[in-house]
């Protein structure tokens, strides 16, 4: 029989709240209830950084394979995501050539290069206009349609169907409506993979689809499918919000923009973005056998819920985490994970955004100014970023 207690249950916390502006949350549960069993989500929440660390490096006692969360049902697969150990590493490794530092520098950072050029052109000089439709959501969706190998789809399907699965993989409270939307877009999406399946087995590219079907020992075509899929559902949004994100922090901070203009620090100014508001905020875990955080009993069969969004601004790892420092260094944060769910992209878009295109933007632009911060809308829950970005390009 376990000797400590279950941890608190909350009754009060809404999702709704959580999606609203869940860090004076979090920052409360850092303090009096780093661990506690939220009702509305049905998870017990961990919310510091030592302990999502922790459950993120032992996927032995800590399993992906969460049989209640909504994602499963919204990409109607069981995708790599819950996966754990030799299944996940074959599903992971089927497609991880062309996401490799190799395939980013020989192909698809100079692509991204010639992509941006083109997208900053659109856009003109003297006006407001909202850097989320006008450029952070199509060029993210351009970029990672060339690399998960399905050219053809549009600016607009890919940012529709992004949406469409983080919806439904976020929908914990189960309502009907965001599933209703899933099924729509996985049979469009079904159909765009498999055409293009057959393109790269005629003419092989260095697209993940490419990878993986012309493997010499291939992943079910089920898999492949599913796994296309899950990098279209996280691989806009997470460079989309950073870039975002992180003007935002610059463009509210004009001394720390012209620190990295004279310094070069965009990657660091990359790295700051994605801690201070990471997109994708929480993952949950299947506890597989009794166990004790912080004193509290576990037991086998809970879900877990690692707040990274909360680990990133611990006190305990970060000094003033609750603001955004372009210059801070070290920054050990934990949005792209840790462990063997390792976000794939993150070294592509570190590349892409980090790199290339925030010294670019500013180069076309340098006098931008987001006239009206209030005015900008943060949403999110599971997946967090601004939902506009009006800024006057000058």
């Amino acid at each position: 029989m376990p000797t400590a207690g279950l941890a608190p249950l909350d009754e009060t916390i809404t999702i709704a709240e959580l999606t609203r502006d869940p860090y004076p949350i979090y920052r409360h549960l850092r303090r009096e209830s780093p661990v506690l069993r939220v009702k509305s989500v049905g998870r017990t929440f961990l919310t510091k950084a030592a302990d999502t660390r922790l459950v993120k490096d032992n996927a032995a006692l800590f399993s992906s394979n969460d049989p209640n969360t909504p994602m499963e049902r919204a990409f109607l697969a069981r995708t790599l995501m819950r996966k754990d150990h030799d299944e996940h590493r074959t599903e992971r490794m089927a497609m991880m050539p062309a996401l490799m530092p190799k395939t980013i520098e020989s192909d698809w950072a100079p692509l991204y290069a010639e992509l941006a050029a083109d997208y900053l052109d659109r856009l003109p000089r003297g006006e407001i206009v909202d850097l989320f439709p006008a450029l952070a959501g199509p060029l993210a969706a351009r970029i990672l349609a060339h690399a998960m190998g399905v050219p053809d789809a549009s600016d607009d399907d890919m940012q529709r169907w992004s949406q469409t699965l983080i919806d439904g993989a976020g929908n914990f409270g189960w309502t009907p409506g965001p599933f209703e939307a899933t099924d729509v877009a996985n049979a469009e999406m079904d159909r765009c993979i498999r055409a293009n399946a057959e393109r790269v087995r005629a003419e092989p590219d260095c697209s993940a689809l490419s990878f993986m079907v012309n493997a010499n020992t291939p992943i079910p075509e089920s898999q492949i499918i599913a796994n296309v899929k899950i990098a279209i559902g996280g691989g806009i949004n997470e460079p989309r919000d950073a870039l975002l994100t992180i003007l935002y922090g610059l463009l509210t901070h004009p001394d720390q923009l012209d620190a990295v203009r004279a310094a070069g620090k965009w990657r660091s100014a990359f790295e700051e973005g994605v801690r201070w508001v990471a997109p994708i905020q929480v993952s949950s875990r299947l506890v597989m056998e009794d166990t004790e955080i912080r004193g509290y009993f576990i037991p086998k069969g809970d879900t877990v819920m690692t707040i990274q969004a909360s680990a990133n601004r611990d006190e305990d790892a970060f000094e003033d985490g609750e603001n955004y420092n372009a210059l801070r260094e070290p920054n050990p944060h934990q949005a792209f994970g840790n462990g063997p769910h390792h976000c794939a992209g993150a070294q592509l878009s570190r590349r892409t955004v980090g790199v290339s295109l925030l010294p670019m933007l500013f180069e076309r632009f340098p006098n931008m100014t987001l006239p009206d911060p209030a005015g900008v809308r943060w949403h999110g829950f599971g997946f967090r970023g601004p939902l506009n970005l009006p800024v006057l390009l000058q």
